[in-house]
């Protein structure tokens, strides 16, 4: 097969290893860069052009799209899906995992567990934002943030208050969210394909920091998940329409809840602690699933 990885550093850990899992199957694998593509948007005839010259037919293509180019990494996808080539995460899918907001609605109506969380923009009444979500400690988020940035912990009513209009002030949208204490500052990465959950982490904050990132000097470990907790995890990949991903859970005494679904989950730190060949077990379910025109929306959503 032919596949493309749209990803913007071809150095990164997660894009060389799935270039280099898809060549020792024997594959075509090519990194090009998303921003760099441009279209050629015809009735007829649709294609992707690449340093001057139309890339060929790919089999299927791997998004890594980071959450800051969203929206053109999300209309090149949509481009391939045109084509009739394979993506492993379609455009519309990527789309509604990155809307904090669209997922967690999503994920809501489908009944699966969640911090209680409340949205605003311009709240009248703040203290009843913060009384709804069960009241300090609260956790606040911007809607656009990643990798734990734009997310702070307020232990107190008068804290959450001075952070949630230092936010407006902004002129920011933010989420928040109930604080899950029993969780210990750790959280579990569940990194999904094809509808399983092929490899699991415990993520375990830096100590003085709630934010189990590790990014932010979180630490990984290997977990043994729970029925209740794949099961969550499955149903909420599948909740994105997401054939790969990354959801991260919470343990609270209400059972497992959903913090975020990821559709472009880093490999190296799961990889590390579960010494498994996620990278491998990726493009084995493109060359199982990849065929033309192999997506629910082709390019239409």
């Amino acid at each position: 097969m032919r596949i493309a990885i749209l990803s913007r550093n071809p150095r990164l850990y997660s894009t060389r290893r799935l270039q280099e899992a898809g060549q020792a199957r024997g594959h075509t694998v090519d990194i090009i860069d998303t921003m760099h593509c441009y279209m050629d948007i015809t009735s007829a005839n649709p294609s992707v052009r690449y340093k001057g010259r139309k890339l060929p037919y790919y089999d299927a293509v791997i998004p890594r799209i980071g959450a800051s180019v969203s929206f053109y990494g999300t209309s090149v996808v949509r481009q391939f899906e045109m084509m009739g080539t394979y993506s492993v995460n379609e455009s519309v899918a990527i789309s509604r995992s990155r809307d904090k907001l669209r997922s967690l609605q999503l994920l809501s109506r489908k009944g699966i567990g969640m911090p209680r969380t409340g949205f605003a923009h311009h709240p009248d009444r703040i203290d009843d934002l913060i009384k709804n979500v069960g009241g300090a400690p609260v956790v606040i988020k911007l809607l656009e943030g990643t990798q734990g940035i734009g997310v702070v912990l307020a232990d107190t009513q008068k804290a959450a208050e001075s952070i949630i209009e230092a936010f407006m002030g902004l002129n920011a949208s933010i989420l928040v969210q109930e604080f899950i204490k029993e969780a210990g500052g750790s959280d579990i990465r569940c990194l999904v394909v094809g509808g399983k959950v092929v490899a699991a982490m415990k993520r375990q904050a830096a100590p003085g920091e709630f934010r189990s990132n590790l990014h932010r000097g979180g630490s990984a470990s290997l977990v043994r998940l729970s029925p209740e907790e794949r099961k969550t995890a499955v149903d909420a990949a599948k909740t994105m329409g997401l054939n790969c991903c990354g959801v991260d859970i919470l343990r609270s005494n209400n059972g497992p809840v959903v913090m975020e679904v990821n559709s472009s989950p880093g490999l190296e730190g799961i990889e590390s602690a579960t010494k498994k060949d996620v990278a491998g077990m990726i493009i084995d379910f493109i060359a199982k699933s990849a065929k033309p025109n192999n997506t629910r929306t082709r390019g239409k959503g």
